[in-house]
């Protein structure tokens, strides 16, 4: 039992990191949550209109999936184990506890699990965000054709157990963007402003 309870609490300490809500702190932004969408991922920090401390968000955020699955992979040398402790950082970012359980939507940090999980599917995924957010510029749709794409690369790669722990990340990850999918359908959702407004 302690082998699962292990890799769940690494990843979940791991992965309920503010960096957003820190970074803009650090930076004189004051709390990240009072601005645009009250979010603590990159692109909300992107509307304070810094580029490179969204661009640091981005990176960190992607690193708490990346680095709970190469740490218990390194110490158990077991796949499942360390797919759990990355579903675990994801969870912990979405829900931390130390924010009364209301953190971001996941997608850097699901990006980066699924990527030490499986790099060619993670690499695809955010392949397919960055063609779509380069033709779109709206960064809830690219979520969700990076989010398409995950179960459909990994069920062909990858074993049953794998694809469904992908599509399990991936499920989450559209559940997270529901507002933002009303918002879509209405044509309501703001693109990426690299400017503060």
């Amino acid at each position: 039992m302690i082998n699962f309870i292990l890799p769940i609490c690494l990843g979940y300490l791991l992965g309920s990191i503010p960096f957003g809500l820190v970074l803009c702190r650090l930076a004189g932004y004051g709390d990240i949550r009072n601005i645009g969408s009250g979010n603590i991922g990159a692109t909300n920090v992107l509307r304070t209109g810094n580029k490179l401390l969204a661009l640091l968000t981005l990176v960190l955020d992607i690193s708490k999936g990346l680095i709970a699955v190469l740490i218990v992979r390194f110490f158990t040398h077991d796949d499942t184990l360390a797919a759990i402790a990355g579903l675990s950082a994801i969870i912990g970012h979405n829900f931390p506890v130390w924010l009364k359980f209301k953190g971001g939507k996941g997608v850097a940090t699901s990006l980066g699990t699924i990527t030490a999980i499986h790099p060619i599917t993670g690499i695809l995924m955010m392949c397919a965000w960055l063609c779509s957010c380069a033709i779109t510029r709206i960064s809830s749709f690219s979520a969700m054709m990076a989010f398409a794409a995950g179960p459909l690369v990994s069920a062909y790669f990858l074993s049953t157990f794998m694809t469904v722990i992908i599509y399990c990340i991936c499920l989450l990850g559209v559940i997270r963007h529901h507002a933002n999918i009303t918002r879509l359908l209405n044509g309501e959702e703001p693109q990426i402003k690299l400017k503060k407004s």
